[in-house]
């Protein structure tokens, strides 16, 4: 996304609290022109010193009277200002993270594929947080800055235009080198937020299999690994930190230049205009030129840090802008489906240039159990996610009941669904809320028999709090166990269609056999897509399904197809 659009989009978010920010300005401008009299005021005081003897104390008194009003008055409406400053920025931050965190539910799963998780939380979290830092630094001290640079040109102008008029024409030359070093600054910023995008990502998938990491003795190349991103992280940090740390020196030695000549030319005017032109204009003036090159100098740091975090809205609102998954709207709700599914003449890919689905057709009716078997690679799982309709197909058609799934709602599919994979799927909650997440309308009772039917009571009853012990962390649970709980919740769920991916791979022998008897009597009448790789589980299905490089290849009742001797003879007798 281009700074142009970034900053479109920054407006866009800002406009609600337009009220807010005409209210901070008119702070800003308070407090401003309370500051921009006090040096005024410091120098009609100092005229009021002639020499030892005259000194008019009398007026020294009501002058630092109205001094202390002014700096007093300029506090409370700086702190008014940072008030809604704050306001403005996180509430701000809070809609963006709320519209990038929908967004991700809403993306499809070719992106979030595509995509590493802590790349994408990388963005959401850090990217935004840096957003949000350089936004408040700009509201904070960009509006005050304008209207004292401004205030100080027209208070010049009215002084003495000869000092003016060297203060307005080296102005330019600060804002060109601001410019010129902003400009660099902006593309070393967005490359490091891209390194430290890439790094959170790898930090993340290093961390999550650390276990496989030290099973394979891989700590090494890991450390090498990133070693070499820290290193370009490094890179990218120092150029951009020297691109913007050279704003500040810049600018105050042009600045320091401004303030030697305002001083030179005012001690002539002084010497020259016999009393014209007094000692404590020239000091006015002299801080008049402070406050003016002061905002330069902030501003230049502002720029700077507004950069980066405009590269970091950057990454940001590409995520917000990513194209949707299509949209259900027309689409109509399957309701409660018979189990009558049909693949007809399905063509995908997950790349466009790499077939993997070609052809591919096949009818299951209402109440059969269909195995899917094949070498890894050959297209099981991506069936599941055509069936589910995690992808779309490229071709062809997948219906339920005769309906294409596409004309349906997502939702009412996947209520039809139950599903039980190889990676279980528990979030950090009670026991009783990951079983009941796709039922929270049943009874207790339901759910202990759900449970005991995946022979997952007993072990829930050890638990600290049964039921009502919190689960998710590390080592609270063994992976058998954790299997056993989806299970049971799908159980409890009762759905037309099941989708089995390998459901009891991580239970023993023993209690997989319990297990297997409990899916049995819940498969019955139900439409069921068994995925294994275990031949011996699924020799009591009504079609076995072989798969190949995205084709089937066989089709067929176990007896059938160790009959002809092909390629699931083949595989059946690799594993006896």
């Amino acid at each position: 996304m281009t700074r142009a659009a970034t900053f479109r989009t920054i407006l866009r978010y800002l406009r609600p609290y337009f009220p807010l920010v005409a209210l901070s300005l008119l702070c800003a401008l308070v407090s401003a022109l309370a500051q921009l009299v006090v040096p005024f005021l410091v120098g009609k005081a100092i005229d009021c010193i002639v020499d030892a003897g005259h000194i008019d104390y009398e007026r020294i008194y009501r002058l630092f009277i109205v001094i202390g009003a002014c700096i007093a008055g300029a506090s409370a409406a700086q702190y008014v200002m940072n008030v809604i400053n704050n306001r403005i920025v996180y509430c701000t931050l809070a809609r963006v993270r709320q519209d990038a965190f929908s967004k991700l539910q809403r993306l499809p799963f070719r992106y979030l594929d595509a995509h590493a998780y802590g790349e994408t939380g990388g963005i959401v979290l850090a990217d935004a947080e840096q957003f949000a830092d350089g936004l408040l630094l700009g509201f904070t001290q960009l509006f005050t800055g304008v209207v004292t640079i401004l205030g100080v040109l027209v208070i010049l102008f009215v002084l003495r235009w000869e000092i003016a008029l060297i203060v307005l024409l080296a102005a330019p030359v600060s804002l060109l080198t601001a410019r010129f070093i902003s400009s660099h600054t902006y593309k070393t910023f967005r490359q490091q937020a891209e390194v430290r995008a890439e790094q959170t990502a790898f930090i993340d998938e290093a961390i999550g299999n650390l276990k496989v990491v030290k099973a394979y003795s891989h700590e090494d190349e890991n450390t090498l690994a990133f070693r070499e991103q820290n290193e370009r992280y490094r890179r990218c940090s120092l150029r951009a930190v020297f691109y913007s740390s050279t704003t500040n020196p810049t600018t105050r030695f042009i600045n320091s230049l401004i303030y030697a000549g305002v001083a030179l030319t005012g001690a002539f005017l002084v010497i020259s205009t016999a009393g014209a032109f007094s000692v404590g204009l020239l000091t006015s003036c002299l801080s008049y030129v402070n406050q003016y090159t002061k905002p330069f100098n902030e501003i230049t740091d502002v720029l700077a840090e507004f950069q980066n975090a405009l590269a970091c809205a950057g990454r940001l609102f590409a995520l917000i802008a990513e194209e949707e998954e299509s949209s259900d709207e027309g689409a109509a709700d399957l309701g409660h489906a018979a189990g009558d599914v049909a693949l007809e003449n399905v063509a995908f890919s997950y790349k466009k240039d790499a077939e993997l689905i070609k052809d591919l057709s096949v009818r299951v009716p209402a109440g059969h159990r269909i195995a899917i078997v094949g070498p890894t690679g050959c297209g099981k799982t991506t069936l599941i996610n055509l069936l589910m309709r995690f992808y779309d197909v490229d071709g062809g058609c997948v219906s339920v009941d005769g309906r294409d799934v596409r004309t349906v709602t997502r939702a009412s599919l996947r209520r039809n669904y139950g599903m039980v994979l190889q990676e279980t799927w528990l979030k950090r909650a009670t026991v009783r809320e990951n079983l009941t997440m796709g039922n929270p309308d049943c009874t207790e009772e339901e759910m202990i028999e759900a449970a005991q039917e995946a022979h997952a009571d007993g072990f829930i009853r050890r638990l600290p709090q049964g039921y009502d012990t919190v689960i998710g962390a590390a080592g609270t649970l063994s992976e058998g166990q954790k299997q056993l709980l989806c299970i049971a919740r799908v159980m409890l769920c009762r759905p037309p269609m099941l989708i089995l991916d390998e459901a009891t791979s991580n239970i023993d022998t023993r209690t997989e056999r319990l297990v297997q008897d409990a899916f049995a009597r819940l498969m019955e009448g139900r439409t069921c897509f068994i995925v294994a790789h275990r031949l011996s589980t699924i020799q009591n299905a009504d079609l076995i399904l072989v798969m190949n490089a995205g084709r089937i290849v066989e089709q067929g009742t176990h007896e059938e197809l160790l009959k002809k001797g092909g390629f699931y003879a083949k595989l059946y007798n690799a594993q006896f």
